[in-house]
């Protein structure tokens, strides 16, 4: 929108909006969540997040979770990662919460489950179908083999390896973000 400032200060103002300039864009019904890792890893997976189209991004507490993440400064990064890019839609990000407890009030939405199990194994891309959709990624050092039964025990959850290697959780993000937008997204 081109806009006109009718009032300003430091902590606030208040605009007229005067002519829309394009259309609003909103990305697919893709969630992203992620265990926290070191503060620039994690502003990294969260910004890459938003240039490659998610609707909501939830921050996870894993077995194996070292590092804190507070919600309004990745929902500020997000913002900041949105106009970087041009975008025209800001994902939301949610409060931190247990994956534990996210699984526990788990709708019908797919999981694409990122196992570090099944490196080297083909990524079985053509078992996707069309719809919500949620990306998990675990933290540095794997999910705990409970978490990982549970998840292979969800019917809502499709395992998948993303190649030949173990990536880090931040390359991880953007390797399973690519492959589903290429698969299911709106890159195709």
């Amino acid at each position: 929108w081109e806009a006109t400032v009718i009032e300003g200060s430091k902590r606030g103002g208040v605009l007229r909006a005067d002519r829309r300039t394009g259309p609003q864009i909103a990305p697919p019904d893709l969630w992203l969540m992620f265990a926290p890792i070191k503060k620039v890893r994690t502003d990294f997976i969260v910004e890459k997040a938003v240039e490659l189209g998610v609707a909501r991004i939830l921050p996870v507490v894993t077995d194996h979770t070292n590092e804190k993440a507070r919600q309004d400064k990745l929902q500020a990064h997000a913002v900041e990662a949105a106009e970087q890019c041009g975008g025209t839609f800001v994902p939301q990000v949610a409060e931190v919460a247990r994956l534990s407890a996210v699984l526990d009030g788990w709708d019908d939405r797919r999981i694409l489950f990122c196992d570090e199990g099944l490196v080297g194994t083909a990524a079985q891309l053509d078992a996707l179908t069309p719809g919500p959709w949620a990306v998990l990624i675990g933290p540095e050092g794997g999910f705990s083999a409970d978490e990982r039964a549970r998840l292979h025990a969800m019917p809502q959850a499709q395992a998948v390896s993303l190649g030949p290697r173990i990536l880090r959780a931040d390359t991880a993000a953007v390797a399973a973000l690519t492959l589903w937008q290429a698969r299911l997204g709106d890159w195709r």
